[in-house]
């Protein structure tokens, strides 16, 4: 595959990956979207959890994939989350991998507990 395909990649990567990550943050505010993000969220903890048994916790295949590609590109030394690495990449700030572990994990049961709420309470009326 052409070097060209693997940039393309990497920028599908960056686009598609931070904004699934938006989605599952903040899907739950808009009526329209709060069964889609419920899923996503569900997909998400599926893979970090019940993946992450064969594969390591937090386990993503997006983020698999995606350095996969970086590799082929000559990225290396990439952390172990894919948080982190956005952060690296998109704000040039290197924080410690146990603080950004910790924030996504806090931000992913706050949005789940919001998307569980405002489904369920959606349901009742």
């Amino acid at each position: 595959m052409p070097l060209f395909l693997y940039h393309c990649l990497d920028l599908f990567f960056m686009i598609f990956h931070s904004a699934l990550v938006l989605f599952n943050l903040f899907g739950w505010l808009w009526k329209k979207t709060r069964l889609a993000n419920l899923i996503t969220l569900g997909l998400t903890g599926a893979s970090w959890s019940l993946l992450g048994i064969f594969y390591g916790p937090g386990y993503c295949p997006l983020t698999d994939w995606h350095f996969r590609i970086l590799e082929y590109l000559g990225v290396y030394n990439l952390p172990n989350s894919y948080m982190k690495y956005m952060i690296q990449r998109l704000f040039h700030v290197d924080l410690p991998a146990p603080l950004v572990d910790r924030a996504t994990l806090i931000a992913f049961l706050i949005a789940l507990g919001l998307s569980l709420y405002f489904n369920l309470r959606k349901k009742r009326n």
